[in-house]
């Protein structure tokens, strides 16, 4: 969280909707690190994950944009989404200030091109070059 919250700070702009990959709502104690990134900034913040944590789901159809509840007994938790036709799908989760379906409509308009959104791909590639740089 520290870490975030610095790279937040440094934005020249409000960045009007922070993507977490993790879980916000869709935890054990619903409360994940999106919820705890929306309540420490205030921003709107969304989880999509690339695993299912404890829940269970029916899966969505093949198709980009079908979806089913991730279901804690019957309590909607969050979404099961695919983002792309005949991919794994991912699981979108409320943290703050957004609803279930803003979440999966601001996911699919993130993930234009592959199954995770754009943001989290890029970040995923600047931490490996870190990393490889780090340790080379």
């Amino acid at each position: 969280i520290p870490t975030v919250l610095a790279a937040l700070e440094a934005l020249p702009v409000d960045p009007g909707l922070v993507v977490c990959d993790g879980y916000g709502r869709a935890h054990p104690r619903r409360f994940g690190l999106a919820s705890h990134l929306g309540v420490l900034t205030g921003l709107p913040v969304i989880g999509v994950a690339k695993n299912p944590f404890t829940f269970t789901y029916e899966q969505p159809g093949p198709r980009r944009g079908d979806s089913s509840p991730l279901l804690d007994g019957d309590e909607e938790v969050g979404r099961v989404l695919r983002t792309q036709d005949g991919t794994k799908p991912v699981y979108v989760s409320v943290g703050h200030r957004t609803g279930l379906d803003n979440a999966c409509a601001h996911t699919l308009l993130l993930a234009r091109d592959f199954r995770q959104p754009e943001t989290t791909r890029r970040a995923d590639a600047l931490c490996r070059q870190a990393l490889r740089e780090a340790t080379a």
